[in-house]
């Protein structure tokens, strides 16, 4: 099902991504860090749709269903490395910015950041060319608002 827009994403020099394309890549990394603990918690997924759901202006059932299609691309895509190599080639950075945000909310969500947590977010953040700066004060934001 995703393997023609897998393809098309991790193309040496890939087209920017529609707004839906885009939407599932970044919902897709907001996944794969819920996941990184290996506890992919009910919390964290409605977590993941209030997200999707405030941040594309969707509703309860559009952005539950972007979440869905978004795990299902998740367990198909390449490794991290090649997966968010390919999104920041392909999205512009103010997006990739507010994804780094979003995640930062998934990971704090629990009240707690795991190792593979933190590892997972710094090596996202260093491969969409976000800088340490931004991921920083990304954190603080969401460390504010919770």
């Amino acid at each position: 099902m995703f393997g023609d827009f897998l393809k098309r994403l991790t193309q040496p020099e890939p087209d920017p991504l529609a707004d839906n394309d885009a939407r599932l890549a970044l919902t897709a990394l907001l996944v794969r860090i819920a996941r990184s603990d290996n506890d992919y918690a009910m919390s964290e997924r409605r977590l993941i749709d209030r997200i999707a759901a405030e941040r594309y202006g969707l509703n309860e059932a559009d952005a539950t269903a972007l979440r869905k299609e978004a795990e299902a691309l998740e367990a198909q895509a390449p490794d991290t490395v090649r997966f968010t190599r390919a999104i920041k080639d392909a999205v512009p950075y103010e997006h990739r910015l507010e994804v780094i945000e979003a995640l930062w909310q998934v990971v704090l969500a629990d009240g707690s950041r795991s190792d593979e947590e933190d590892a997972l977010l710094r090596l996202v953040s260093n491969l969409l060319g976000v800088t340490d700066t931004d991921s920083a004060m990304a954190r603080q934001r969401v460390a504010k608002e919770n």
